[in-house]
């Protein structure tokens, strides 16, 4: 396979560290275009701006890729950017500042902007990093992402895939989206000043199942995690078939 147009994107926002650091990791495969939201938007979902018009601008960003900052979501940055390419190979999103494990897909911004590369027709791979508090780096993870890289666009692979990166990564497995309980919450506070505000809270009830990708990142493994976009339950769906009284 020849040097491919990789279009590189985000939820964290243009002058995320992570976002150079897939940036890198990319440029060894094809050229390497990045199209990422003005500032950080996680957990926005595939949320689409429809009310009011878009811009974009090229942004200087070290090692000099060529880049570009929308006043959009991620989702809005990678419909953009594959309409300023007019295609593209590969749609690259991350790296995460944090995991998108589990109930996380739903609302990841990362995993959005991915998706919305697999609906115009292209293959996409979200990457995000586990924290512990501190800055996150990214030497260990760069190894593995160009090996998820390599390994996913060669032969017969998935079209959309979720990648979930340990802080401290010692081998790669593929694994399944893991649905935990939550104890989701509202939780009351108030500013310095007073006035109140919430906040929403929530925390796993559940340990995850071996082999799910929560149980990977926690063992030290890379997360690979193959996502579809046809959410019917097929399981409830042939029972209704079967049974439609």
């Amino acid at each position: 396979m020849g040097r491919m147009r990789i279009l590189v994107s985000n939820d964290d926002g243009i002058f995320s560290p992570g976002l150079i650091a897939l940036a890198e990791a990319a440029s060894q495969f094809g050229d390497v275009v990045i199209f990422a939201p003005d500032f950080e938007q996680s957990a926005v979902g595939h949320a689409i701006t429809i009310q009011r018009p878009l811009k974009y601008h090229r942004v200087k960003m070290m090692k000099e890729f060529e880049a570009y900052r929308v006043n959009g979501t991620p989702a809005d940055s990678v419909a953009i950017g594959l309409y300023h390419l007019g295609g593209a190979d590969l749609v690259l999103s991350g790296i995460n500042v944090g995991s998108n494990l589990g109930n996380d897909i739903w609302i990841s911004g990362t995993v959005a902007a991915a998706k919305q590369g697999v609906f115009h027709g292209v293959q996409a791979i979200a990457f995000s990093q586990e924290i512990n508090g501190e800055e996150p780096t990214y030497e260990q993870q760069k190894i593995y992402i160009a090996e998820v890289i390599e390994m996913l666009t060669t032969g017969n692979n998935p079209q959309l895939v979720n990648v979930n990166l340990p802080i401290d990564p010692k081998g790669i497995l593929w694994t399944h989206q893991s649905v935990r309980a939550y104890s989701g919450k509202v939780v009351k506070s108030q500013d310095p000043k007073g006035r109140v505000h919430y906040w929403f809270s929530e925390d796993p009830l559940t340990e995850p199942e071996q082999n799910s990708d929560r149980w990977a990142v926690e063992n030290g493994l890379v997360s690979l995690t193959p996502l579809r976009l046809d959410l019917t339950d097929e399981d409830a769906l042939k029972k209704l078939r079967d049974f439609p009284d």
